[in-house]
């Protein structure tokens, strides 16, 4: 039995050698993608987790639009999560506060995307001038 058990064994650590290190010099990369797909996939675990599933929608479009807002939004959902501030699921009405707060953040910071400042440039030519195209 322990003869079988061994065979087993080091089948399973070939096969885990083999598949790990597969491709030649391709093989750290195919190791990256993999974990960041088992990254995302406990990312999206987690924010399924602790949100409704309306709020999980709003996220996702607001991944469609822009990805880096969402992945913050994310981010400090987790964070709130695990520092043990959120008494229940976050839902819908819930995400749309954090989005004000994180813009009212941004806006204070200078870092506001959405604030577009017009800055009018002072008259070159004095009213005289305007005879000349007449």
């Amino acid at each position: 039995m322990d003869d079988d058990d061994l065979a087993k064994i080091r089948a399973a650590r070939l096969a885990e050698l083999q598949g790990g290190g597969g491709g030649g010099g391709g093989g750290g990369q195919g190791g990256q993608d993999e974990q960041k797909q088992n990254e995302a996939e406990s990312r999206k675990q987690i924010i399924s987790q602790i949100c409704t599933p309306e709020a999980v929608d709003r996220l996702g479009r607001i991944a469609m639009v822009k990805a880096s807002r969402a992945t913050d939004l994310e981010n400090r959902l987790i964070m709130l999560a695990r520092t043990n501030q959120l008494r229940s699921r976050v839902t819908d009405d819930e995400l749309v506060k954090l989005i004000g707060m994180v813009d009212d953040s941004k806006k204070k910071e200078g870092g506001g995307d959405g604030e577009i400042v017009f800055q009018r440039r002072k008259a070159v030519f004095d009213d005289d001038d305007d005879d000349f195209f007449d």
